[in-house]
Order: C-alpha cells, then structure tokens, then sequence
C-alpha cells in the first residue's frame, strides 16, 4: 500500500503507517467531547507532529457542510453532524485509503443517505479511496465494486466486478 510492503512493517511502523495512510469512520463517532469540531477534525495530525494544511482541513469542512459548526462541541451536535466531524477528520490527514465500518449504522435513514451522500462526494472530490463495510444490500449497491465475505472467505465474483455468495 502506498509503495510499502505493510507486511514486513514491525509493530510500531505499522501503527505509524496505519495512523499516516489510513483513515477511519467508525459507527461510533469517536470525538472528544471537550475539543470543538475544528480541534476534532485536526487533531491526530497534531498527534502526529505534522503541519495541518489549512487550505486543505478548509475544503473538507465546507465540502461536509461544517463550515458554521467548527466551534460547536460534540454534545451540540446531530448525530450526522457527528459522522460528518468523524469524517473530516478521517480525511483531513490526507490518507491513501479511507476504511469506514459501518458509518452509517447509529444513523436514521433520512441522515443515513446524507451522510453516504457526502461520503461519494468527498471521495470523487478528493480522489479518496474508499472501503465500507456494511450489511445494508442498498448501500453497497452504491459501491463501483462489491465484495461479499461469507463465513470469513470472499464469494465469488458477480457481474458489476465485485463478488456476491
């Protein structure tokens, strides 16, 4: 991934790898409650001792509709609203894969289909690529590519490039 051989990474270059190149959107929205979203939103590229790219956080935001939220704490916000923040933050490091595990599963439909909305949109608009797990047959009929795992092995492969069981 990204021209390294994850494999052979040690433990500690694999959590450094894991924490540079990859993004995660959890069901669980995992924000700080005492930081505001802008705080959120950058805060594991602080961690990580790296120079935010302001212009860059910037666009995400507006792109994930945050702009008049940034100062907001998570307990003043919808549960959307939440996933968005879980989401900018995701991808404000700029990662090489974006992994989201059921980021829509602690949602209503009606925010559901707004956040998967804005998850295809800041995924052509950043050139992201994406992997979602989900049980939800709609939602990964909106996938380029469906990979079914049935008891812990890939199916077989079904006509839009993906598998099916």
């Amino acid at each position: 991934m990204d021209g390294k051989n994850i494999f052979s990474l040690k433990e500690e270059a694999l959590t450094i790898f894991r924490r540079r190149k990859i993004g995660f959107v959890f069901q669980s929205f995992n924000l700080v409650p005492v930081l505001n979203v802008y705080e959120n939103i950058v805060l594991p590229i602080e961690l990580d001792g790296n120079k935010i790219d302001k212009s860059f956080v910037d666009s995400v935001i507006s792109t994930l509709g945050l702009k008049n939220k940034i100062y907001a704490l998570p307990s003043q916000l919808s549960g959307g609203q939440q996933q968005r923040v879980a989401i900018a933050r995701a991808l404000a490091s700029k990662p090489v894969i974006l992994l989201a595990d059921e980021p829509t599963g602690n949602l209503d439909s009606s925010t559901s289909q707004d956040v998967l909305g804005l998850l295809k949109t800041t995924g052509e608009r950043f050139a992201q690529t994406m992997v979602m797990i989900t049980h939800n047959e709609e939602i990964a009929q909106m996938a380029h590519r469906i990979v079914r795992i049935e008891d812990g092995k890939i199916a077989t492969p079904d006509k839009k490039g993906g598998c099916h069981a």
